[in-house]
């Protein structure tokens, strides 16, 4: 079994803990905004809704079956900018899902590709994972970006796969191997020494 992992996560900006009591205002902040929920499953929060997704989340910090999650915050100068879920999957938690969620007033500045790395960096590095994937609604533009900055290959357009909000919607496939993982510059880490051959152009689902 593999242990649990070693948290906060720091990076150069960001820290990533565990989810706290205290973060249900700072998480009504944004999943509340109708813009930020119009691409996700749920409608925008309300209070109770953030209660019970807080609550829900405290208990997601040690992953160990198939369909088990690693939720975290994400910190920047003490301020909580964002969220990301890492999903177990496949047999032995061979697989998983990545997603995210970030506060809008806090876009463009990199810090959800930056979370975003060290969270598939401990999706391979600690879990040993084999591959990680991201869905999205396919207008999510803004999801499909990050994952290409990520080093994530598009393997599918699912067309009108998705009853979402009273209407049929596209869904986008994004995947990464660990293979590939070990050869993309990534944000937050030192580059790989040595020539890397791959090719490389992150859910809300």
């Amino acid at each position: 079994m593999t242990s649990p992992p070693s948290l906060p996560l720091h990076t150069g900006r960001l820290l990533l803990r565990a989810y706290a009591t205290g973060d249900v205002e700072a998480t009504l902040a944004y999943y509340g905004d109708p813009q930020v929920s119009r691409f996700l499953l749920s409608e925008p929060f309300a209070l109770d809704d953030a209660k019970a997704a807080v609550d829900r989340r405290l208990g997601q910090t040690h992953p160990t079956e198939p369909g088990d999650a690693l939720a975290l915050v994400v910190e920047h100068e003490g301020r909580l900018v964002g969220d990301l879920v890492l999903q177990l999957l496949g047999e032995q938690s061979s697989m998983g899902e990545i997603g995210w969620c970030f506060h809008p007033a806090y876009a463009g500045r990199g810090f959800a590709t930056e979370a975003a790395a060290a969270l598939l960096h401990l999706a391979f590095e600690h879990y040993k994972m084999h591959r990680v994937k991201a869905q999205m609604d396919a207008r999510n533009t803004g999801s499909a970006r990050l994952c290409e900055r990520l080093g994530m290959t598009k393997e599918a357009h699912l067309r009108q796969d998705w009853w979402s909000k009273g209407e049929w919607t596209d869904t986008f496939v994004y995947a990464v191997l660990a293979a590939e993982w070990k050869c993309v510059e990534q944000p937050t880490l030192a580059r790989p020494q040595g020539r890397c051959d791959l090719h490389v152009s992150i859910g809300d689902r």
